[in-house]
């Protein structure tokens, strides 16, 4: 099979870290055009909407979307009704039900869409699940905990209505809790920390339950100092579980159980490869139904301003 010729729009850090070193190394795909307002990629054409790209490279196949999510659903519609595979940076959208009008769309031209979680292709999450699936838990606590002023310096757009906040990383942890966990969970109570000077939350502590009566916390916040804190505990009937830095790492009772090197968007990238041969989409929303959740219940709380 020929390689997909696919294209990205959106063209930030994360794609120069992320995307294009995992396109590169990858047969599956052949690197075709480019189009950001404001980024460019050497060595294929560049173009400042995916309007132009695609009227100017009609052979693309699949698009990878990479723009904040206030923003995705208008391209990848564009790219959908051009009759191109869509991949969907996460989240995958700033709502539920716009992310659901692209799967029907899909669907309807037969294309493929994928809604990538990268935090669930970390290298011991699947080793978690095992470990959860064969004994009973009791809790489990969330602590995701990182400083934006590194992560995302001078960024605006997760500041803003539809950005997510500090849920643009909380929901990385979100898309791993809702991958190793036995059953599914809901939000009973948030509460989300507002700066009086934005309209995106920069902490939020929520509380989830399931039918069994499961007490799940988690603790996202974006003003952590120092060591950044990425990890998942759970209390079981086998021992103390920890995944810690990101799904990197898995402890049971404080030993080491399961370590390899970081592949995530090789992975992900895989993955699509996967489901465009086989003309199938993969959208799992559970991740950012729990965001949504989370503020439909969630008391808001207005702390000082924050300026990065």
């Amino acid at each position: 099979m020929n390689p997909i010729r696919i294209a990205i729009v959106g063209v930030g850090k994360i794609v120069r870290d992320q995307h294009l070193p995992a396109l590169a190394a990858n047969s599956d795909y052949q690197l075709t055009a480019a189009a950001s307002r404001n980024g460019t990629v050497d060595g294929i054409p560049n173009f400042k909407s995916i309007e132009e790209m695609l009227q100017a490279v009609p052979e693309i196949e699949a698009v990878s979307l990479c723009m904040p999510p206030q923003f995705r659903y208008a391209a990848a519609v564009t790219a959908l009704k051009a009759g191109k595979h869509v991949f969907l940076e996460k989240p995958p959208g700033a709502t539920l039900s716009e992310v659901e009008d692209l799967a029907a769309l899909a669907a309807a031209k037969g294309l493929s869409l994928f809604a990538s979680w990268h935090s669930r292709y970390a290298p011991a999450v699947e080793a978690a699940k095992a470990f959860l699936a064969g004994t009973t838990l009791e809790n489990v606590q969330v602590i995701w905990k990182e400083d934006v002023r590194h992560w995302h310096p001078n960024q605006a757009w997760i500041w803003e209505a539809g950005g997510l906040g500090v849920f643009d990383p909380g929901i990385n942890a979100l898309s791993i809790v809702t991958h190793i966990l036995p059953r599914p969970v809901f939000v009973t109570a948030a509460t989300l920390e507002f700066p009086e000077n934005r309209d995106a939350p920069i902490a939020a502590a929520i509380t989830f339950s399931d039918a069994e009566k499961l007490a799940v916390s988690a603790e996202f916040d974006w003003r952590q100092t120092g060591k950044q804190s990425w990890d998942i505990v759970a209390k079981t009937a086998a021992g103390t579980m920890v995944l810690s830095e990101g799904g990197a790492k898995l402890s049971i009772d404080g030993k080491l159980v399961h370590e390899e090197p970081e592949r995530e968007y090789p992975a992900l990238y895989a993955r699509f490869a996967e489901i465009v041969k086989a003309g199938r989409s993969d959208v799992d929303l559970a991740p950012l139904r729990h965001v949504a959740d989370a503020f439909m219940l969630g008391k808001r709380k207005v702390v000082e301003a924050f300026y990065d």
